[in-house]
């Protein structure tokens, strides 16, 4: 699955990335985790806003989704190096392929979003 490409990153961690990387083309989707916590943290709605601007700027699908316990689930074993998973960003396979049915059904979902003008689409994620 598209896990595999993935590249994790949280907080400074991730602004680090982008200035470390310069390399917007190998990101496909950004992943943002909404939950309570966000709520009352300011610095990481300030990380958040940053991190949705660089995505606009550089055509980078962002998705929200409020479980982030889920998330880190899903995220596996690479999360436990991390203290949360609030953003994920997950990378384009090497060949530039899209053969992951899901990461291209998700990708035609986020464009569509944006038609409606939804530039923040919620995604459920599935149950184990």
């Amino acid at each position: 699955g598209p896990v595999h490409h993935c590249r994790f990153c949280c907080g400074s961690e991730l602004i680090r990335f982008f200035c470390v990387h310069r390399d917007p083309d190998s990101v496909s989707f950004c992943v943002l985790a909404m939950d309570e916590e966000f709520e009352c943290d300011i610095a990481l709605q300030i990380h958040f806003t940053l991190i949705q601007s660089f995505c606009f700027d550089n055509d980078i699908s962002i998705v929200r989704v409020s479980d982030m316990q889920r998330l880190a689930d899903i995220v596996g074993d690479k999360a436990e190096q991390l203290e949360d998973v609030h953003c994920v960003l997950i990378t384009n396979p090497a060949d530039g392929s899209w053969e992951d049915p899901a990461l291209e059904k998700l990708h035609l979902f986020c464009e569509e979003s944006r038609r409606l003008n939804d530039w923040l689409p919620e995604i459920s994620l599935p149950e184990r």
